[in-house]
């Protein structure tokens, strides 16, 4: 069964525009189908002070993966490139890449891990303004 997943990617160290394409393709290569991509916008670092400010898209795939399946291939793709640690010490940091589950299907789940829609992306601009760009109606009502 194929569902409809939205990732939203974030880089703030590094060619952010490169890792942000480079993080594209494994998704393509490693999920599934990218439906649809937003523009690249900069944005302020958020929940922490850097001087290096982020690159954040969103894109829209269809996997045959199950939730847990695909946050296994999101952080399996993160460490790929070169990111150690999602968090240190509870406290957001510089990162190379960045991929967090928005929204899959019209699913609700809240484990320790893994909570479906992302809790806090409405607060987020940098990931509410590309989303908004690809969202489609179509989406939303399957």
């Amino acid at each position: 069964m194929k569902h409809v997943v939205y990732l939203g990617l974030g880089s703030n160290i590094g060619n952010r525009r490169s890792l942000l394409n480079e993080s594209i393709g494994h998704i393509g290569e490693e999920i599934g189908t990218v439906r649809h991509q937003s523009k690249f916008i900069e944005t302020e670092p958020w929940g922490f002070d850097s001087p290096n400010m982020f690159l954040n898209a969103c894109i829209c795939v269809e996997t045959t993966l199950a939730p847990r399946q695909l946050l296994e291939a999101t952080q399996r793709i993160e460490r790929q490139m070169g990111r150690a640690h999602k968090t240190v010490g509870h406290q957001y940091t510089d990162r190379i890449i960045d991929i967090d589950i928005l929204l899959y299907d019209d699913l609700h789940m809240h484990e320790p891990d893994l909570t479906i829609p992302h809790p806090l992306m409405w607060e987020r601009d940098f990931v509410m303004r590309p989303l908004k760009e690809i969202w489609t109606e179509e989406d939303r009502s399957e």
